[in-house]
């Protein structure tokens, strides 16, 4: 489909939403979901909704990725009837000088970043069943770095919850957690096509130099535990 310039309307469960498009490259734009931007009633209504796809497994905590997934977690945590949520930083801290991190490079910033697990809230995810929440998967990057902390600090994710999944990339960058995912909804990416203009692209592939993920130096992921 041929996308006129600015926006793309998208679905979000029940709630459709217009997304303005944001170049990254000369010929590569996204649509550009931003919770805040969009009203408590809308991030309410769809963390209920998200909340219904998650009840099923049973959650003890709900965690997301600072800052644009904290709206999210919160209304996921409220309903779902729980109390406590874990968020895991982007921007070092006094509080976080002895956090657990993970190395990360997402599509929005292009840059490396780490996630940080304050070590003082080890022992609440620690053994627990937890969903992990966000606004955009797009290219898993920043989902399989939480995924990983989650991993080394005992937890035990057993969900994934998302407004909008974006192309397909992050279904390779997740890969044996893919099945993990629940989502309202799904967005390409968009690319100019030969006379210039902007066309979806919902497998994603490709990417040029300045955006796809350059190795990082990262602990191994660990395994997968059983739950």
């Amino acid at each position: 489909m041929v996308i006129a310039a600015g926006t793309y309307h998208a679905t979000v469960g029940t709630q459709e939403i217009d997304l303005p498009l944001i170049p990254i490259t000369d010929d590569l734009a996204i649509a550009l979901l931003i919770t805040v931007d969009h009203g408590v009633r809308f991030v309410e209504q769809a963390a209920t909704e998200l909340a219904e796809q998650l009840e099923k497994f049973d959650l003890d905590l709900v965690v997301s990725v600072a800052t644009m997934g904290i709206p999210l977690a919160i209304e996921v945590t409220r309903a779902l009837g729980l109390d406590d949520y874990l968020i895991l930083q982007k921007t070092p801290k006094l509080h976080l000088r002895d956090a657990i991190t993970e190395p990360v490079k997402s599509i929005t910033t292009g840059t490396q970043q780490r996630l940080l697990f304050a070590a003082a809230r080890v022992e609440v995810g620690k053994g627990r069943r937890v969903g992990v929440v966000d606004d955009v998967i797009s290219t898993g990057a920043s989902m399989r770095a939480a995924l990983n902390l989650l991993y080394r600090v005992g937890a035990k994710p057993v969900a994934i919850g998302t407004l909008v999944t974006e192309a397909a990339t992050w279904r390779r960058e997740l890969a044996d957690t893919v099945d993990l995912v629940h989502a309202l909804g799904a967005i390409p990416v968009f690319r100019r096509d030969s006379s210039g203009v902007f066309v979806e692209d919902w497998d994603g592939g490709g990417e040029p130099d300045g955006l796809a993920l350059a190795p990082l130096e990262q602990n191994p992921p660990p395994a997968r535990p059983e739950v």
